[in-house]
Formats: structure tokens, sequence, C-alpha cells
């Protein structure tokens, strides 16, 4: 009777102290800002990619993949505003703005592939007026391989196909937002 209280004290121990893989972000809180929104299709942001922090990657990640996905987007599958990947191991940020190409802020090596938007880099949030809250889930993942071999404009679900292919571990940050 003994053992088991004991195993669930060592497990509890265990848990409380074991450092997990985590997704941070000074930009990104429970609503969008004015920085994240898009600058496009009758919004009026900035339409800069969040900066972007992770810590506590399993010891076998060779590579890094991020995205932004809105899946509360009215078109039966979701929509994709970013997909960076082949991001090396050694990486453990993004600078806000990484996701504009002439800023040249990704990281050496990195592809930004075509988004739902049918172009390459970060486009930030603009929903239909009036369609409420969109939720907007900002995803790291830690790869098993260093190279996913996909070009730029390889389609987004081609790319998120491969990336759960190889995902050891992910992390997630969650905004809102609606015109």
């Amino acid at each position: 009777m003994k053992m088991p209280i004991l195993i669930a004290i060592l497990c509890a121990a265990t848990t409380i102290h074991a450092q997990t893989f985590t997704l941070k972000s000074s930009q990104i809180g429970g609503q969008a800002t004015c920085e994240l929104i898009s600058n496009r299709y009758g919004c009026d942001g900035l339409n800069l990619s969040p900066q972007l922090t992770w810590e506590n990657a399993p010891p076998e990640t060779k590579s890094f993949a991020v995205t932004v996905f809105d899946e509360s987007a009215p078109t039966g599958s979701g929509w994709w505003h970013w997909i960076i990947f082949n991001i090396p191991d050694s990486v453990s940020s993004l600078k806000e703005g990484a996701g504009d190409l002439s800023l040249q802020l990704a990281p050496a090596g990195s592809i930004q592939s075509t988004t739902a938007l049918q172009r390459q880099g970060y486009g930030g949030p603009c929903p239909p007026q009036g369609d409420g809250f969109h939720k907007y889930v900002v995803t790291v993942y830690a790869l098993k391989t260093p190279d996913l071999e996909l070009p730029p404009t390889a389609l987004p679900a081609t790319v998120a196909y491969l990336i759960e292919q190889n995902v050891i571990e992910k992390s997630s940050l969650i905004f809102y937002y609606k015109r």
C-alpha cells in the first residue's frame, strides 16, 4: 500500500522539476496587437511577425519550424499565415519582423514557404469584418530532421504534413483578433 504512494510522490516531484519545451513571446498576449495585424485587404496593421523565443528543446532536435495558423478561418481548412522551416537547431529565437523577406532577419538556411496568401513570408491577421474572434495558433516544432527538403513554393498543406511526420515536440501560443 505504501509503494503506490511513494511512486506517486516521486512522479509528482519529477514532473514539477522537469523542464518542458516552451515557446514565449514578448508580443503575444490574449489579443493581436497592431504590429501583428495585416496591412492588406482593408486592415491597417504593421504586418510584423512576432518576436519568438523557445527553450528546453529535446536534445535530439535537428531543426525547428514555426507556423501561424488561423483555425477559425471560414475556409473549411483554416488559414496559414506563416510557415518558416529548416531553422537550424542552434537557433532559439526569431526577431520581430523575421517574416518580412526584405528585412533579411530570418536565420540563415531557413525557408519561408508559401502561405494561404499565395506568397512567402508572414501575412498577419485580417479576418472578414463581423466574423467574430479568430483564433491564431503560433507553434514552434522541434524536428528530427535538419532539412524538410522542400522549396519555398511548397504548398502549406505539404509543409504541414512533413512537419507532423518529423515532429519530436511542439509548443504553442494563442492570440485572438476580430474586426
